[in-house]
């Protein structure tokens, strides 16, 4: 059977002024954690929060953990190794850096971070005591970082590894900055960790091992072309190796800082945007074109789902017309709220239509949609109520299945309006096996405008109290709007827009209202 192709896309008015508020990434400030004794085994403790200042305990022959930390180090620096023993060499612990590891004396810690930086899916720390990371391979480079004061005037943690493999394991979540020296040799003495002679290699393995962490690039005065280039590679900046002091690198960690966490906010942002709009564009692509060339009918419909920031919800409708010139509408609903029960209720929409164009009409229709919706839904509970209405070519009849679902509003000439009869009124789709859904002959008459709706209309509330609207209510809000002389597309705008006054808010369900004219 030959199937209509409309000239024109008829886009249905769609609902959904709603705005929010983009979210920015915020920040969890934690507590520095007090190192445990090395005379004593410690049990386990839990990976700290960005933002918590872990501390490393001393090796097996310091007893002390002030000794080791601050042993070699500048006054008002605190560093996690001295001049000749890093963190890792001397068996150190890291105390809560990595989830689980085992501390105690002569403990290592645990191994580097397989996901980037050792963050476990998380940001690095942006409260407390910021922590720095240097990334040198100098025998006597503790000394290449001065004493360093962040904003409210606390040392900065400093962290020294002498190689990739030790800044793998001492990469915590709590490290804030990264200070990368570009004459860093590989054990291959290659500044390429590849051999591959590209002199920003190491910076680069840095940045895959550390994507979410900021990153200054250390270089010798006069190259300042490298620097730039490393900052183009993905460094927040770069400094001069003999020109460094106290301020000028105190103000460079906590402006990469704050660079990288503006420039991370800023790429979710984006992407979340970028999503948004796929979304977007995916849900007005689901939602029905009618197709009603060659009829004289007038169609309009409004829609307005009750997810936020959605454009599909679970109600659904289409509109056809087959070639021997019948007019066929539906609309139905979905239980429950979500993107699955949208997906679910354009599944049974496109289904509706193919069985239309095969012939297909009431019982039979209906019988076949609930064969699909029991292979579809994701749970025996779910459900759809539907309502189906077939206009004779001549549009002075209809047939009317109603499955659990409300019945049309049908207004015309000299009539009030008023509901279409729901006595055989069948149940549900997907609720009992074997069911049937009797046809009912309706007479429309030469002038008619009808009204298909789903129950988000009507369940809406009444002021303040738990009074819903229901059809009754809906009926007479409808004459007051016929006799103010509304009709199409004004007239369901208006029939929304006072249905949410009267709920005192926003609807919670989804809307889906279709109104065809003679």
């Amino acid at each position: 059977m030959p199937v209509p192709v409309p000239r024109q896309r008829a886009i249905p008015a769609l609902e959904n002024d709603r705005t929010h508020p983009a979210s920015t990434p915020a920040s969890v400030s934690g507590s520095p954690s007090t190192p445990p004794s090395m005379s004593a085994p410690v049990p386990p403790e839990p990976a700290p929060e960005s933002g918590s200042v872990a501390e490393v305990g001393s090796g097996a022959e310091s007893g002390s953990v002030a000794d080791a930390a601050v042993a070699g180090s500048p006054p008002g620096s605190v560093r996690d190794g001295s001049a000749g023993e890093t963190a890792a060499d001397a068996g150190a612990d890291v105390v809560g850096h990595a989830a689980g590891a085992p501390t105690g004396g002569g403990g290592r810690a645990g191994a580097g971070p397989a996901d980037g930086g050792g963050t476990t899916g998380k940001d690095p720390g942006t409260g407390g005591a910021l922590t720095l990371l240097l990334i040198e391979d100098d025998p006597a480079g503790s000394a290449i970082v001065p004493e360093l004061l962040d904003s409210a005037g606390q040392p900065i943690r400093v962290r020294t590894a002498r190689n990739l493999t030790e800044a793998g394991r001492l990469l915590t979540h709590d490290v804030h900055c990264i200070l990368l020296d570009l004459a860093l040799s590989t054990p291959g003495g290659s500044t390429s960790p590849d051999g591959d002679g590209d002199e920003l290699a190491v910076l680069r393995h840095v940045l895959r091992l550390a994507p979410r962490h900021a990153v200054l690039a250390l270089t010798a005065s006069g190259d300042a072309e490298r620097g730039a280039e490393a900052v183009r590679v993905g460094a927040q900046d770069y400094l001069f190796r003999d020109e460094l002091d106290g301020r000028l690198l105190s103000r460079a960690i906590r402006y990469a800082v704050e660079r990288k966490r503006s420039d991370t906010a800023e790429r979710r942002l984006a992407e979340g945007r970028l999503r948004a709009q796929e979304n977007a564009r995916l849900e007005r692509g689901l939602l029905p074109t009618p197709l009603l060339e060659g009829s004289s009918l007038r169609f309009a419909a409004r829609y307005r789902p009750g997810r936020s920031r959605a454009l599909l919800g679970g109600d659904f409708y289409d509109i056809v017309r087959t070639p021997d010139g019948t007019v066929h509408a539906m609309i139905g609903d979905v239980s429950g709220h979500g993107p699955d029960e949208a997906a679910l209720g354009v599944e049974l929409r496109i289904a509706w239509r193919a069985l239309t164009f095969a012939g297909l009409c009431g019982d039979e229709l209906l019988g076949t949609l609930q064969q699909v919706l029991e292979h579809e839904r994701g749970d025996d509970e779910i459900f759809a109520t539907l309502c189906t209405v077939d206009i004779a070519p001549d549009g002075r009849r209809a047939g009317l299945c109603l499955a659990g679902h409300p019945a049309p509003l049908i207004a015309r000439a000299g009539h009030p309006a008023a509901l279409l009869p729901y006595d055989n009124n069948g149940p549900a789709l997907g609720l009992l096996s074997g069911a049937r859904w009797p046809r009912m002959q309706v007479e429309l008459g030469p002038e008619w405008s009808l009204m298909l709706y789903t129950d988000g209309l009507i369940e809406g509330r009444v002021g303040t109290g738990g009074e819903r609207l229901g059809q009754d209510g809906m009926v007479e809000m409808v004459r007051r709007q016929l006799a103010r002389g509304l009709r199409g597309e004004p007239l369901l705008r208006a029939a929304v827009q006072e249905v949410r006054q009267l709920n005192g808010g926003e609807l919670t369900d989804d809307v889906a209202v279709v109104l065809l004219e003679r």
